[in-house]
């Protein structure tokens, strides 16, 4: 699967379900999901977020993540408006939903400080807020967090909780497409600048699917690939590990079916290595998220 090793070039209640084991000294409890609502700081929050990106829409400016539907990600939202219209930077962390019952107020604040840093340099942020309806945003900004309520406004703020995304890039599961919850930032980010004719992910032959990057620059020729995500437990997520440990990289080369699969726009039909002059070629998209089939 992974043919060599090579150095790198650079540097409420819940309804409880059935146990599941398996041998190893592991155990987990499926479980209904206790009913959610949203709080009326999300929902003022997704509402405003809509405001901006039909807003950017009209003016056809160019969307964080693409068009809609959306689902809004808590990934650190922060939004502001300057000269050339609204525009989303993402926080140095965001607080998932769900992790906002382990946060510590204190390291959360400094979220608040560098979002309201952030938000200073664009001045014209806050009025074109207030015009929008979310009154609430100098608050937001102003307040020190020091207890769980705090955490939770922050959570589900505009600053935090609206970062639009596709269902499919939002929580989809490989092969249909890679969502962020599920697939490590470093790799998946990396769906939101590939050239559209390289595949970003791969299915492996023993069914398992992987996060894959060239070990050249386009139209170097070079045809190989590093894998810098496969699943932990599997014979190339243990390659991988491997050559982390190593200070190596594992790689397959240009003749591998996983190569073929990855740079399948950039080759001719029927070659049997990704090695060799750029050809591009188009392909018909199959539908999905970016970070699925099409390609």
């Amino acid at each position: 699967m992974t043919d060599l090793l090579a150095r790198p070039v650079t540097r409420s209640r819940l309804q409880l379900g059935k146990n599941r084991k398996e041998n190893h000294p592991w155990e987990i409890r499926v479980v209904k999901h206790p009913p959610r609502t949203r709080s009326a700081h999300f929902v003022a929050a997704r509402k405003t977020a809509i405001r901006i990106l039909e807003e950017m829409q009209a003016d056809d400016d160019e969307l964080p993540y693409g068009p809609g539907p959306w689902e809004m990600h808590h990934g650190g939202s922060l939004w502001v408006k300057g000269d050339a219209g609204w525009r989303m930077y993402r926080a140095r962390v965001g607080v998932e939903w769900s992790a906002q019952f382990c946060a510590d107020p204190e390291k959360v604040d400094r979220l608040r400080q560098e979002a309201a840093d952030l938000i200073t340099a664009f001045p014209a942020t806050l009025d074109a807020l207030d015009e929008l309806g979310y009154k609430r945003a100098r608050k937001l900004l102003d307040t020190p967090i020091e207890d769980a309520d705090g955490v939770e406004a922050w959570t589900d703020s505009l600053f935090n909780s609206c970062v639009p995304l596709t269902t499919p890039d939002h929580s989809g599961v490989l092969p249909k497409a890679a969502g962020e919850h599920h697939y490590p930032w470093p790799i998946k980010a990396a769906d939101y600048f590939r050239y559209d004719d390289f595949q970003l992910w791969v299915t492996l032959p023993d069914g398992t699917n992987a996060g894959v990057t060239p070990v050249g620059r386009r139209g170097s020729g070079e045809g190989g690939l590093r894998i810098v995500h496969a699943r932990h437990g599997s014979a190339a997520g243990d390659a991988v590990a491997e050559a982390q440990r190593r200070h190596m990289m594992a790689v397959v080369p240009p003749d591998s079916p996983i190569a073929l699969a990855a740079f399948e726009q950039q080759i001719p039909r029927g070659a049997r290595t990704a090695a060799g002059p750029l050809h591009t070629r188009r392909r018909a998209s199959t539908g999905g998220a970016r970070g699925g089939t099409p390609r």
